[in-house]
């Protein structure tokens, strides 16, 4: 449940993040464990546990991730990213709260994993 996990004590403030964006349906940090020179996540506040149970009521709020990924990547002066959306465990989705990864910093390989 998304409730119960590290994003949702980060939201709570009950654990502390290195904020770089927040608004009144996310909240963006850096990632303690980044795999480039910036990684970022962003995470919504409504606890969805991964893109798999978002539906139709939350197009809008969707649209707003993507957008606030665009707005930190530039605040970060990244002139390339990219961002990953990782649902389910067998796609590396380790925290059952939907977050996006903004990774950049560095050359990026095609295909990843």
């Amino acid at each position: 449940m998304a409730g119960d996990t590290i994003f949702a004590r980060i939201l709570r403030g009950e654990i502390p993040c290195d904020e770089i964006y927040s608004d009144d349906r996310c909240l963006a940090f850096r990632d303690i464990a980044p795999i480039a020179p910036v990684h970022l996540l962003i995470i919504p506040r409504k606890p969805l546990e991964s893109l798999r149970e978002a539906d139709e009521t939350d197009v809008d709020l969707l649209g707003h991730l993507l957008l606030v990924a665009a707005k930190v990547a530039k605040q970060e002066e990244l002139d390339a990213w990219r961002t990953v959306i990782n649902s389910g465990e067998g796609a590396g989705q380790t925290v059952f709260h939907l977050h996006l990864h903004v990774i950049g910093g560095r050359s990026l390989d095609w295909p990843p994993g």
